[in-house]
């Protein structure tokens, strides 16, 4: 079965956060079960070496204001579809956002042209790979189900997979012209949202199935809450949402073989597990406590992800005797707060702003625990690693954090099958409390170790969940 994917980011060419890691590894997990994937990417320019030796497929010509050509290349096990439009993605730093910080002005544009190229390759631009099936990825390939729509072919089905419905790529309404969008799909029940245009909603609308990214995010989306104003049409379409769980590439991230931590390490020979510990220690220059836990959080600063409750929660920590670190950048408050935080107390709370790879990688392996405070999170891929690295994740319960950690109650510990702890409600006197139960579980080092043992065991990988996109590909495109 041929498949094309539609995504703004794929892991390890351009990643801003967890729909990379899902677009660079479910594809490779899907080809032992007979698909074939092609992954359609804007060409930025951290891809420019790919697009350099890859070949063109089709050379498009014109594109809302420029050149653009689709190019083919293969790299790190992934097929490529790489849309070289110069005038719409070469452009510095982070791909959605100016220099200031601003979406990019023209990102309608953008993603409007990566939705149209697509939909004609799904449409059978390339003859010699008719496409089978369409899977596109948030609102950033949210059009290419409106434009297949549109054209009134026969197309191939399409799935669209919500990773995070709080990101809908709202435009105004002139942006129909623009994109060359028939007005007739401005309604309601297509892609209006209080009036103006909603590249996820059409998504939504127009696609055949609806997936997001873990069971309880699926019922939770179907809220006032957490539906972020699609929940109207998304209990319409509650018959073809499915909720399944994200994976992780358990090759890139094994403390067995991680070339980008400072000691290897496993579940049956943990040694290692300390020296990365010390190492973290080191890079922070913080005093080490051998009494404590030292948490580490490894994520973009927002609300949406708790980190405010976590700014209030610090004095607990260090008056617990516990250690932070924290690598992340986003909400200028939060970094501010957060680098005050570190000046307040140097010796047990260090704070690096930015992303680093391998600092995430050797925090992941160093830390005792990971702090995710998330008001929701649809997935999240941050407890998963921690726990294939034996760092015990502190989670809120919600979405799939509260489908991936078992929580270190009573009974769980009685039946040794707790791997972290949850919490609810998500406010700060619930977190102070899980933070005091992680202290006091670090306290008793049988059972913390039982429970790092237990969480590096959680098959994590995306085998399960390949076969569940593989059963709902074939029941779209039976053979």
């Amino acid at each position: 079965m041929n498949t094309l994917f539609v995504a703004s980011e794929c892991a390890p060419f351009i990643k801003t956060g967890g729909l990379a890691d899902v677009i660079g590894a479910l594809p490779k997990a899907m080809a032992p079960l007979g698909h074939n994937i092609r992954v359609m990417l804007p060409a930025y320019p951290a891809l420019a070496p790919l697009v350099k030796k890859g070949k063109t497929v089709w050379g498009i010509g014109p594109l809302h204001g420029g050149q653009a050509r689709l190019v083919a290349v293969k790299a790190e096990g992934l097929d490529l579809l790489l849309l070289d439009a110069p005038h719409l993605y070469n452009r510095p730093g982070n791909i959605y956002l100016d220099a200031s910080g601003h979406d990019w002005q023209d990102n309608h544009i953008r993603f409007g042209a990566l939705s149209e190229i697509a939909a004609k390759v799904a449409l059978g631009q390339l003859t010699d790979w008719p496409v089978d099936l369409v899977h596109i990825h948030d609102w950033q390939a949210g059009l290419v189900s409106a434009y297949m729509r549109q054209s009134g072919a026969k197309a191939p089905p399409c799935i669209i997979t919500i990773h995070n419905i709080a990101f809908q790529g709202v435009f105004e309404r002139p942006c129909l012209d623009t994109l060359g969008l028939s007005h007739d799909l401005f309604t309601p029940e297509g892609l209006e949202y209080y009036g103006k245009v909603s590249f996820l909603k059409a998504g939504i609308a127009y696609s055949d199935k609806i997936t997001t990214v873990s069971p309880t995010y699926a019922g939770e989306i179907l809220e006032n809450e957490f539906g972020m104003g699609l929940d109207g049409l998304l209990r319409a379409r509650k018959a073809d949402l499915i909720g399944i769980l994200n994976g992780i590439d358990e090759e890139a991230w094994d403390p067995a073989s991680d070339p980008m931590i400072a000691h290897h390490y496993s579940s049956r020979a943990m040694a290692g597990k300390a020296k990365n510990r010390a190492a973290v220690f080191t890079h922070f220059n913080l005093t080490p406590s051998k009494t404590a836990p030292l948490f580490c959080v490894v994520s973009r600063l927002s609300s949406q992800k708790g980190l405010d409750l976590l700014l209030n929660s610090v004095p607990e920590i260090v008056g617990r005797g516990g250690k932070l670190v924290l690598l992340g950048s986003g909400d200028k408050g939060l970094e501010h707060g957060f680098l005050a935080a570190a000046h307040q107390h140097p010796d047990s709370v260090g704070v690096t702003i930015g992303y680093n790879e391998p600092l995430a990688h050797l925090m992941q392996a160093g830390a005792d625990a990971i702090l995710i405070p998330s008001r929701f999170e649809p997935c999240g891929l941050t407890q998963l690693y921690a726990m294939r690295y034996g760092t015990l994740p502190i989670v809120a319960r919600t979405g799939g954090l509260a489908d991936t950690v078992i929580d270190a109650n009573e009974a769980a510990l009685k039946a040794g099958c707790a791997t972290g702890v949850q919490f609810a409600p998500n406010n700060g006197a619930a977190l102070d409390v899980a933070i005091a139960r992680t202290c006091a579980l670090f306290s008793t080092p049988d059972v913390w170790k039982k429970t790092m043992r237990n969480a590096m065991a959680q098959a994590n990988g995306w085998a399960v969940s390949a076969e569940r996109y593989g059963q709902l590909y074939t029941d779209l495109v039976p053979s």
